[in-house]
């Protein structure tokens, strides 16, 4: 039984509801907050308590600080769960929220600000063993030779990339040696000219690799596990589309060695709760980028082949409980896969929202729906257009992915439009169907229009 009583949800959407239900479980009491826009979501109607902290516009609502702990504060709550998106991954809100004397159902501040900063990151992992992209540990100089060396050490080809850019700015591919002076000058103009900080470092450039992840759940008492892997490669714009778990052409073996040096990692930085080390993965080589200090949008295809339930672990271990679970009792069995489903035409990708005038879920075996619409239901302009995420399991890879066919077969949501076709589309791809895509093979398959 948790020592939490009163869970303040701090989101929206499926995920919400997915935190509510998790709490029921528990027989923990729920406080749902929303905007006016969301005053009809499924969770504030099933809540035990609802607060509206807002207009529709994120920064006055789901972003509001002082809004949310004063609801948690009205409403006697003891906890604020964070869920993922908005302020999850924000160190100030859970310092605030902490300071406030409530429990923040996340990791602490300090290990939410040390990932965010994407340096001080990389040189945690590194210092706790976690293979990262080989790069030059520090910012380039004038030295020429020096870069070239660097280079050379690193391997062809390579990328410079400013330390303060962003949004795809300030990057350039270098393929040969002949062309890395001018590159590196180039890259510092124009970091300087679009972040106004011309510091730029140099990291290997791994052009064909697969996105995977690896997700861990960590106490306060010192132990930490993983829960194995997932595959996230099949992405457009840097947003996943589908993921699966376990991920093809990981062997038992690897699948441990790299689980086992996250897990050490987590007790070495003192981390709590669940959390998500994303690597790029290339020629059997695991390159750590980030890590994602919160619950994932995939978590369920983990759950599906693990059997744990990743958010009731969330709850216990905020509520000081040790892991319900250790490392020689998590058995990987079958195979899952996820679908997201947003509101969004399936060619175009522009967002479609309105109002659902028919809404038909999928089921049967091995069918899990996590969403939050329903027949009637407005899907709002002003959020992300995700509306749920179809997850189907196997005993198989093949057979889940039949599934999967067969559930989106069965989907029917009306009044406006949805990528299921796209994921149609994807689930009967010969290369996909054959798995280890890369990151790029998405957007190939769409026919390059990215």
């Amino acid at each position: 039984m948790s020592s939490i009583k009163k869970v303040l949800i701090a989101n929206r959407g499926e995920i919400a509801l997915r935190i509510l239900r998790a709490c029921k479980e528990l027989g923990i009491q729920t406080v749902a907050v929303y905007s006016t826009a969301d005053k009809d979501l499924k969770h504030v109607r099933l809540a035990d308590e609802a607060v509206c902290i807002g207009p529709h516009p994120s920064i006055k609502s789901y972003l509001n600080i002082p809004a949310i702990i004063s609801a948690a504060e009205v409403t006697h709550s003891d906890a604020i769960h964070p869920g993922y998106g908005f302020l999850s991954e924000n160190a100030d809100f859970a310092e605030q929220v902490e300071q406030s004397g409530f429990i923040f159902i996340g990791p602490h501040a300090e290990n939410i600000r040390v990932m965010g900063d994407k340096v001080a990151a990389i040189e945690a992992m590194q210092s706790s063993g976690v293979p990262c992209v080989p790069g030059s540990n520090g910012a380039l100089d004038d030295n020429e030779q020096r870069s070239i060396k660097i280079a050379r050490e690193i391997g062809l080809p390579i990328i410079i990339k400013a330390s303060g850019g962003g949004g795809g700015r300030g990057m350039r591919v270098v393929e040969s040696e002949d062309d890395l002076a001018d590159s590196i000058r180039l890259t510092q103009s124009e970091a300087l000219s679009f972040f106004g900080n011309g510091e730029v470092y140099m990291e290997k450039f791994l052009t064909t690799p697969r996105h995977i992840e690896i997700q861990i759940l960590a106490d306060q008492h010192g132990n930490a596990i993983h829960l194995g892997e997932r595959d996230c490669s099949m992405q457009r714009r840097h947003q996943k589309v589908v993921e699966e778990a376990p991920a093809p052409g990981i062997s038992p073996e690897l699948r441990n060695k790299i689980g086992n040096i996250c897990a050490e990692a987590c007790k070495k930085i003192n981390y709590r709760g669940a959390g998500t080390f994303e690597f790029l993965f290339d020629n059997d080589e695991f390159y750590f980028i980030e890590m994602n200090t919160r619950v994932q949008v995939e978590h369920p295809v983990t759950e599906m082949v693990t059997g744990v339930d990743i958010v009731r672990e969330q709850i216990l271990i905020a509520g000081g409980d040790k892991l319900s679970i250790t490392q020689d009792q998590v058995e990987i069995k079958g195979h899952a896969v996820e679908c997201r489903i947003n509101a969004e035409d399936s060619i175009t990708f522009m967002p479609s929202p309105g109002k659902i005038t028919q809404y038909h879920a999928a089921g049967g075996l091995g069918v899990r729906i996590d969403s939050h619409i329903y027949n009637g239901y407005n899907v709002p302009p002003y959020y992300d257009s995700m509306i749920g995420k179809v997850i189907t399991f196997g005993d198989n890879r093949n057979n889940a992915i039949v599934k999967m066919q067969n559930a989106l077969d069965e989907m029917v949501i009306d009044g406006i439009k949805t990528n299921i076709p796209l994921q149609r589309k994807i689930m009967t791809d010969e290369v996909f169907k054959k798995g280890g895509m890369n990151i790029h093979y998405l957007e190939k398959m769409l026919g390059g229009e990215e």
